[in-house]
């Protein structure tokens, strides 16, 4: 089976350097038109595509920008008719502490992960649902997913657009919409001297980029989370324990300190729930059987 996407076309943002121009490229020479969203560096991208014979046009649309991003989209469909596929890869960071985290890093972090990736989906969603066709892919993270030290502001984002996925592929399922995340590990410019450099050589982007190339595919799966980095592609699962019923009373707060682990406890009946509303499906039928 070999993953082609003639007749396709993609928006991939931040796609001047990096991971998202890894993600342009491999779109490109695999057949899709794309269009390459940065703020800076599109046109060097866009030049090497169409020098391999692909098609391709830029944008320097800012994902924070809502009307930017409608315009880019249009761009888009002035060029080509449509959009298929949706890679919200565009990315800052702004490490530090939670106590010495600055209100308005916090913010530029949130607005640029989070908020740009909810403005390029707007911008697009009414146009796959009439073409009763999508792929849509958030990038998250393993600091969101895990956490990480001194990523307070990218790890509540990058765990945000994992609920953004959740929903959005719920909503666009009838519509053959499928959105999934890609939590990746790789060295780019964001990464540049945190790690030791054979490391880097083996978190190189491209390691990470068949995966994305799965996740909009024809035959992609849709609510995945997708780990990738260094060749090696792990799921992550958002799940629950079956749980304990302990009913309603004045220690009930002691009962849940003493029960923690069987609380916790993930051998027998975790699952991974279809919709939020599992969780009140479960609580309700423990109570019930607990009479």
């Amino acid at each position: 089976m070999s993953i082609r996407f003639e007749g396709r076309v993609a928006i991939v943002t931040g796609a001047g350097g990096g991971l998202g121009r890894e993600h342009a490229l491999a779109l490109a020479a695999r057949g899709a038109k794309v269009v390459v969203n940065d703020l800076a560096a599109a046109d060097a991208v866009v030049e090497q595509i169409r020098a391999a014979g692909g098609q391709a046009i830029a944008s320097a649309a800012s994902v924070t920008d809502f009307d930017a991003v409608q315009a880019m989209v249009v761009q888009a469909v002035e060029a080509w008719g449509r959009i298929d596929i949706l890679v919200n890869n565009a990315g800052i960071l702004r490490d530090k502490t939670f106590a010495k985290m600055d209100m308005a890093d916090f913010r530029l972090v949130m607005d640029v992960h989070l908020m740009g990736a909810v403005h390029c989906c707007k911008a697009v969603w009414d146009l796959m649902r009439t073409q009763q066709y999508g792929r849509i892919v958030m990038t998250t993270s393993s600091s969101g997913l895990y956490g990480n030290f001194g990523q307070s502001n990218y790890s509540a984002a990058k765990m945000a657009l994992v609920g953004l996925m959740q929903t959005l592929a719920i909503e666009g399922e009838k519509y053959g919409i499928r959105v999934n995340s890609l939590a990746p590990t790789a060295h780019t410019q964001m990464t540049a001297g945190l790690m030791p450099e054979a490391m880097l050589q083996a978190l190189r982007p491209e390691a990470v980029t068949p995966g994305m190339l799965h996740l909009v595919s024809e035959d992609a799966p849709t609510r995945a989370i997708l780990c990738a980095g260094a060749g090696t592609f792990e799921r992550a699962y958002v799940t629950m324990t079956k749980g304990v019923h302990l009913g309603v009373g004045q220690d009930i707060a002691e009962q849940v300190a003493q029960k923690f682990d069987a609380i916790s406890d993930r051998t027998t009946g975790e699952i991974v729930p279809a919709v939020g509303a599992a969780q009140t499906q479960n609580e309700l039928e423990m109570a019930k059987a607990a009479g």
